[in-house]
């Protein structure tokens, strides 16, 4: 297969950023709605989660062995590794984000908002501060399909932060629709923040946005639209060591440059929901679509976060 097969180049500076022999590559399939991985350097492993199938997949770069992780796993959706080098967690019916400790135990991070359960958490953040920051749409709570049908105690979809010293959460974007995938830009300036609202209406954002983090990282400010997505709905995404945006849509991950410029796309064949950096020089891009997990090797590194 050509390389067009694989990439669409829509401005220049997306050309030098693969090789048109690096083919993506299917690692594994049989899942129902593959999301969150999260990439494990000393082990050279990527867990991600399949969420209607209540587990948790771990694949081994060392021989390419595809295991469960964990089931059940509440659900679990978004995954991010903290750094300690533990696993954080999003659990849908779980309703919670909780953590992997390293022998073995899961503890809980955060499960209610003044005195409230939260809704069904979807993707989280670690800040170099050791502060939790994830979203927290109803997706889980929407149906069984993702996890367990209920009512919203809090009647808003928040994104929050735990602090790393008391363990307070605090909502620091009350105004989105559908909170979703999250992440900050390299020097913790900016903080990005999907919206999939269009999910649950036509009129809905389906964009990303970007807001300031003040000095202290507590605080943040501004929100403006960083991005409209041209096909589907973002979802997850990672950045690269120079500050380029890897996003989900449902054509594939797209490219965007730090000004905003969608520059080009990797091609996948489903729905992607999500991606991560990871191999010895982080240069390889897992993507979590649909049924599958997929990888391509790049010309860029992701972003190291610990």
């Amino acid at each position: 297969m050509a390389a067009e097969d694989y990439y669409e180049i829509l401005d220049p500076r997306f050309a030098r950023l693969f090789n048109g022999n690096a083919q993506v590559e299917k690692l594994f399939t049989g899942c129902r709605w593959a999301e969150g991985p999260a990439w494990f350097a000393a082990g050279r492993y990527v867990v991600w989660s399949d969420i209607p199938n209540n587990r948790m997949m771990r694949f081994d770069e060392t021989d390419g062995n595809v295991s469960v992780f964990r089931q059940p796993s509440g659900n679990s959706n978004g995954n991010t590794v903290d750094r300690q080098g533990r696993l954080v967690t999003c659990e849908h019916s779980g309703r919670r984000v909780s953590r992997t400790e390293h022998d073995g135990s899961v503890i809980t991070i955060a499960d209610k908002w003044k005195g409230k359960r939260l809704n069904s958490p979807n993707d989280a953040v670690v800040r170099s501060d050791g502060s939790i920051w994830f979203t927290d749409p109803s997706y889980g709570i929407d149906t069984d399909y993702e996890g367990d049908k209920a009512e919203s105690e809090i009647g808003a979809c928040n994104v929050y932060r735990v602090d790393p010293d008391t363990g307070d959460i605090e909502a620091v974007i009350t105004d989105m629709v559908r909170p979703n995938g999250l992440a900050f830009s390299l020097d913790e300036s900016l903080i990005y923040v999907v919206d999939t609202g269009r999910t649950h209406g036509e009129r809905n954002p389906a964009h990303m946005r970007v807001f300031n983090v003040g000095k202290h990282g507590k605080k943040i400010s501004g929100g403006k639209v960083f991005a409209d997505c041209t096909a589907g709905l973002f979802d997850g995404f990672r950045l690269d060591s120079d500050g380029r945006i890897w996003s989900s849509a449902a054509d594939g991950i797209h490219c965007y440059d730090p000004d905003g410029t969608l520059i080009g796309k990797v091609k996948v064949p489903e729905v992607t929901a999500n991606c991560v950096f990871g191999g010895n020089k982080l240069n390889c891009l897992y993507i979590a679509g649909t049924t599958s997990l997929y990888m391509v090797r790049l010309m860029v590194n992701g972003a190291k976060t610990y």
